[in-house]
């Protein structure tokens, strides 16, 4: 194995990790019909490379397949628009409704309201995301070595 797919599974491993890790540890405000996972932000990666999401759905594996299926279909749109913002929106929708979805078979609580609550935690956290990735855009060597290789 050569050390560029070395370095894209490690990679890809501590990303899943370090999301897995940080959502647990943020659990009071990461779960539920209003949930702020600060730790979506790094889910916008997908926006400039492919080669994050399994990572970024490796990480979701503990939400089972609601959480891993929503992830893995946001982080493809964010692939496909390539657009940070636009990248918000998709994760925001999706999230919001298989996660509200989820919550409705689970906990029978009302799909639209929770499929509303979550779209709203989720897209808030994506913008700001979406704006700290702007700041990041800015610092040429970051990207061009480690996001957009």
């Amino acid at each position: 194995m050569n050390n560029k797919k070395v370095q894209l599974i490690v990679m890809n491993a501590m990303i899943g990790a370090a999301y897995a890790v940080l959502t647990i540890l943020i659990s009071p405000i990461a779960y539920g019909a209003v949930q702020m996972r600060l730790t979506e932000i790094i889910v916008l990666l997908a926006c400039y490379n492919k080669k994050f999401i399994p990572g970024l759905t490796i990480g979701c594996l503990y939400d089972i397949c609601f959480g891993t299926a929503a992830t893995l279909i946001a982080c493809l749109g964010m692939y496909y628009v390539k657009n940070v913002f636009a990248g918000a929106l998709i994760g925001g929708v999706v999230n919001g409704l298989i996660v509200g979805l989820e919550l409705y078979l689970a906990l029978e609580l009302p799909f639209m309201i929770n499929a509303f609550y979550v779209f709203i935690g989720e897209f808030i956290v994506l913008i700001i995301g979406a704006f700290l990735f702007k700041c990041l855009e800015k610092n040429k060597t970051l990207m061009n070595k480690y996001i957009l290789e």
